[in-house]
């Protein structure tokens, strides 16, 4: 596990978010998929404190492990990947506005996301053992 740094934040805050093709069409097949995998990639580039940790697809939808700082929301982040993703695509793949046609976007309008994170028990109990630790009785460990 490695902690993050920002100029007044220390964090390690890791979500999984599932996106889903709209109306879970099955457009993400072989090259598609490929280059959706290498647009996701790229989001490091322009915003270097988000990192894409594992990308992978379905032919329905996509799976994503991210670091997100506490700076940008879950939802900003996974809105900003779904507008660039599909506007990229329709580019590359002209097939996707016969498959959506008259349908702006190739993302449906939800998506799922779960923190990844330190097991609970141990959050537990170094919030409960917290004054003992600070005056040095306690050996605690993450």
């Amino acid at each position: 596990m490695e902690y993050r740094k920002q100029a007044h934040a220390v964090y390690y805050a890791q979500y999984h978010i599932v996106v889903s093709t709209k109306y879970r069409r099955k457009v993400l097949r072989a090259g598609v998929g490929e280059y959706l995998k290498k647009l996701v990639l790229q989001v490091s580039r322009v915003h270097p404190d988000i990192e894409v940790l594992e990308v992978n697809t379905d032919v329905d939808h996509m799976h994503l492990l991210m670091s997100i700082p506490p700076k940008h929301s879950v939802s900003e982040v996974v809105n900003m990947v779904k507008a660039n993703t599909g506007r990229k695509m329709r580019e590359k793949f002209p097939h996707l506005d016969k498959v959506y046609w008259g349908v702006a976007g190739i993302w449906s309008t939800g998506y799922f996301v779960s923190t990844v994170g330190i097991n609970e028990a141990t959050i537990r109990n170094y919030v409960r053992m917290q004054g003992e630790e600070d005056s040095g009785q306690a050996k605690l460990g993450l």
